[in-house]
């Protein structure tokens, strides 16, 4: 049997901007998001939470989306609904560029010398700059 396709990336590591703080003070901030599925797209969108506020929509789909954050045993609609501001816009954008877009990487330029590159935003590149 052929291995699987290399080429295909289906999950994505990121630093959040802040952390999610626990129950104990612990700052979790390493994490893992995968690519959402037809069925996380459908499901989330007949949840009765949804139903009534349709702002709901974004924390079920990362709730299922989002596998690991730092030691955390699970990821529920309690930690991403306690998540700062911060934390959430950035897995919003983050959600929006891998399943939309197929990347995490941003085009950007240099204020002095106008030089262009691409900058990874989910923030796991390891090592040097």
């Amino acid at each position: 049997m052929a291995p699987p396709d290399a080429g295909m990336r289906t999950e994505y590591p990121f630093v959040l901007p802040r952390g999610f703080v626990d129950e104990h003070g612990q700052v979790h901030r390493e994490g893992v998001m995968r690519l959402a599925t037809a069925r996380d797209e459908l499901t989330t969108q007949t949840d009765p939470r949804v139903r009534q506020n349709p702002a709901y929509l974004t924390v079920l789909l990362l709730e299922r989306t989002v596998t690991k954050l730092g030691t955390l045993a699970g990821v529920d609609t309690f930690v991403i609904e306690n998540l700062f501001a911060s934390d959430l816009a950035f897995l919003q954008d983050l959600y929006r560029r891998i399943n939309q877009d197929g990347h995490t990487e941003a085009a950007v330029g240099c204020p002095s010398c106008g030089h262009q590159f691409a900058v990874d935003i989910a923030g796991d590149a390891k090592g040097g700059s």
